[in-house]
Parts: structure tokens; C-alpha cells; sequence
């Protein structure tokens, strides 16, 4: 039963760095997939602290961590189609 919760994390993990490396113009699908790869890693932690029977006192910092930054990338999202109508990363100059 735990090889096989590791291997659908990996298969997540791998899925969303996949989808990271291959949808790079548009700013929402990163996101996405970044928030998809955060996801995996909480559940993988979750599996391995439960299985080492520790506390889990570190997957409520992980979480707190991971909505921080969810909350970063919506904010420079936001910004960046009030500043530039889009979220193509082609439509504008990054110098």
C-alpha cells in the first residue's frame, strides 16, 4: 500500500513538473503547476511523517509556507494583466 501512494506522489510530482516545463507562456498554467507540485510534496510529507509516526506539526508550517506563496504569485498575476492587459510572458519586456 505504500509503494503505491509513492508511486501516484511521484506520478504527481512528475505530471505537474511536466506541465511546468512545457506550458511557460502563460503565467496562470505555472501557477497552476507549481501549486499541483506543492500539492504532491505536502502529500508525500504527510505519508512519511505518518509512517515515522512523528508530529505534524511541520506540514501546518508547510501549508502556511505554500499558501504564502500562492498568495505572492496570484498578487504579481494580478498586477501583471492590469499593467499589460495579458499573462503572456512574450507580450512584454522583462529588461
Amino acid at each position: 500500500m505504500l509503494m503505491m501512494m509513492l508511486g501516484i506522489i511521484l506520478f504527481m510530482f512528475v505530471i505537474g513538473n511536466m506541465i511546468f516545463v512545457s506550458k511557460y507562456k502563460h503565467l496562470l498554467i505555472v501557477l497552476l503547476s507549481l501549486e499541483f507540485i506543492v500539492l504532491s510534496i505536502f502529500f508525500f510529507l504527510l505519508l512519511m511523517l505518518s509512517y515515522l509516526e512523528n508530529e505534524l506539526y511541520f506540514l501546518m508550517v508547510f501549508l502556511v509556507f505554500s499558501v504564502c506563496e500562492g498568495a505572492l504569485g496570484l498578487s504579481i498575476l494580478v498586477s501583471m494583466i492590469r499593467t499589460h492587459g495579458n499573462d503572456y510572458f512574450q507580450s512584454f519586456n522583462l529588461l
